[in-house]
């Protein structure tokens, strides 16, 4: 089992960022305001960084940058741009109840 899968499966929620990201900021800031207790990787800190960036990278079917790259439930989400649509179409707060993130 790779690094990526091993760690996207411990919480309801993994968000996998960077340090310097803003945009990283913004998914992990929405996802703590709605109450979910996510843990949050950031690759430039972690270990085996690089690994999971290539990692994250083949899944997504993109290069540089992956991140933020969100786990719910075990299951990749996306970045950016499909957890902000999924929120604002109001269909990140039911996966996130499906997932057992949130209690509400």
């Amino acid at each position: 089992m790779d690094q990526v899968t091993k760690l996207a499966s411990e919480r309801a929620v993994v968000v996998f960022t960077s340090s310097r990201c803003s945009m990283c900021h913004s998914v992990t800031s929405l996802l703590t305001n709605l109450g979910v207790n996510a843990a949050v990787y950031e690759l430039d800190k972690e270990q085996r960084g690089r690994e999971m960036e290539r990692e994250l990278a083949r899944r997504l079917g993109r290069g540089p940058p992956v991140v933020p790259a969100v786990f719910i439930g075990g299951n990749l989400v996306g970045g950016t741009n499909r957890v902000m649509a999924l929120h604002l179409a109001s269909e990140l707060v039911p996966m996130l109840k499906n997932a057992g993130a949130l209690w509400l």
